[in-house]
């Protein structure tokens, strides 16, 4: 039996490279893998095929968008 990974998102717009919280959405949800979270929430956010550049801290991930002010954190429980 595969256990399966829980995760918390948001997704928030930038200024100046850094998160601004001006507004925010939010989503959760489980996954059988680390790859199948990050398709999922990117699918939540209508992000799905965009590319991101990926930051990976073990417990967390950033993901920035390539050409929107936007940056989505994923954290895992």
């Amino acid at each position: 039996m595969q256990t399966k990974i829980k995760y918390n998102a948001e997704m928030t717009d930038t200024f100046g490279g850094e998160a601004n919280y001006c507004w925010v959405e939010r989503t959760e949800g489980e996954a059988k893998s680390e790859l199948a979270v990050v398709r999922q929430v990117k699918e939540a956010f209508g992000m799905s095929g965009v590319k991101c550049e990926k930051s990976d801290f073990g417990d967390e991930i950033w993901l920035k968008p390539y050409g929107w002010n936007r940056i989505i954190f994923i954290n895992f429980e």
